[in-house]
């Protein structure tokens, strides 16, 4: 059986170059399934879902939005629509992949229903952007960018070999498979949140977490890494949390480069998912700045440079006590019994005694704002070690395995 590699593009500036797609596709052994994003002009290239069939889907009909074309009408409309559709598909398991082709716009519309597939199921995008910063075109999903070098208006040697290779690169990606292979037995797949002051902590977790049968995936908390993880308990490939780091909450409050979104720390309780929540890293805030300069704001903080553009400042007592809180509320949406453990020798590497950012007093008063406003279903447990300390590490795990197997007996 061929696999199936849907193509989509706005057929009719981009009718050559997708029509070259379909036939390098079928070259390889798959079939290409061309999606038509165009609205105005006429398809330079047969469709095989056409614009008329989008635009139903996304809950309106082609003639209302040719009665006054414009992107901000069309464009919710069809990317709705397109979504619609090649989601059914990929769960009815008729189609193998999904290529993008286009320019600005055309990378925005097809990002955008790309980022609606799940994770594994293989994402590529050529796009003549793809070159900058592709943060808001790929989000928190596994899109492949691939910089088409030319603008894609017309077929040329550069254009013909840029769309081979991702042709290619999409065909291969099919043959591969695109699902995950999770264990769905008795114990489910673990994340956890990390930050390079957490990594030594972090590794003996996984290592603790496989002695008992658990698998885990690691998210980088860097915003982006921890909206993923919540993304993943979503679609249900983790079921349960080690959410060993905080720091996205803090740069949340105080506009770091690591701020996790509104709804960051509220997933897992709204699921109702075994959580043990630590933290870590919460006591500074990550900023991007000028190389090894302190910010006129900042200077009367302890600080550190993570590495030369990214500048760590230690919050003050007051600061941290608007972090305690955020937290606090956010975990209020914990519906089952949660676990919050507490370093009380410091929340990361940085913070332990010796550490340049070590402040005892600080800590005091971000625990006492934390435990203050949290909910009676999360169980507070102190613990005089550093977030790092080989006991406080085996304290969590032992937290979230309990935790877990409550649950399972709950369920028997």
């Amino acid at each position: 059986m061929s696999h199936v590699i849907a193509v989509l593009a706005t057929l009719d500036t981009k009718g050559a170059e997708a029509q070259f797609l379909r036939e390098r596709i079928e070259a390889l052994g798959s079939r290409a399934l061309l999606i038509d994003l165009g609205v105005v002009g006429a398809p330079a290239a047969r469709p095989d879902v056409t614009r008329a069939e989008l635009a139903q889907a996304g809950g309106s009909d082609l003639e209302r939005l040719l009665a006054a074309p414009t992107r901000a009408s069309a464009s919710p409309v069809l990317v709705a629509g397109a979504a619609k559709i090649l989601l059914d598909l990929q769960r009815a398991g008729r189609v193998h992949a999904a290529l993008g082709l286009g320019g600005t716009q055309g990378t925005s519309n097809c990002c955008a229903i790309l980022q609606t597939l799940p994770y594994g199921f293989p994402k590529l995008m050529v796009s003549t952007v793809a070159s900058g910063d592709t943060s808001a075109f790929v989000g928190i999903k596994d899109i492949t960018m691939m910089f088409s070098v030319g603008d894609l208006l017309g077929l040329n040697p550069v254009t013909r070999r840029i769309l081979s290779n991702a042709a290619g690169a999409a065909h291969g990606m099919a043959l591969a498979g695109g699902g995950f292979e999770l264990e769905r037995g008795a114990r489910p797949t673990v994340g956890i949140s990390n930050l390079g002051v957490l990594t030594a902590g972090t590794m003996l977790a996984i290592e603790l977490l496989r002695e008992r049968g658990y698998e885990s995936i690691v998210f980088h908390a860097v915003g982006s890494g921890g909206r993923a993880m919540e993304q993943m308990m979503k679609e249900g490939l983790i079921g349960a949390v080690l959410d060993y780091a905080m720091g996205e909450i803090a740069d949340e409050v105080f506009h770091g480069l690591r701020a996790g979104g509104p709804e960051r720390l509220t997933v897992a309780g709204d699921l109702g998912l075994p959580q043990v929540v630590v933290p870590g890293g919460a006591e500074h805030i990550g900023l991007v700045v000028e190389p090894n300069t302190v910010p006129e704001r900042w200077k009367s903080h302890p600080h550190v440079f993570h590495n030369p553009i990214i500048f760590a400042p230690r919050l003050s007592a007051e600061e941290l006590e608007s972090v305690g809180r955020e937290a606090a509320r956010r975990l209020s949406h914990a519906r089952r019994a949660a676990r919050l453990l507490l370093p009380l020798r410091g929340v990361s590497r940085y913070s332990v005694p010796g550490g340049p950012l070590h402040d005892p007093h600080g800590d005091r008063a971000f625990f006492a704002a934390l435990k203050q406003g949290l909910p009676p279903s999360v169980e507070v447990q102190e613990i005089d070690a550093g977030a790092e300390d080989p006991v406080f590490v085996r304290a969590m795990v032992d937290a979230l395995v309990e935790l877990v197997e409550a649950r399972a007996a709950r369920s028997a």
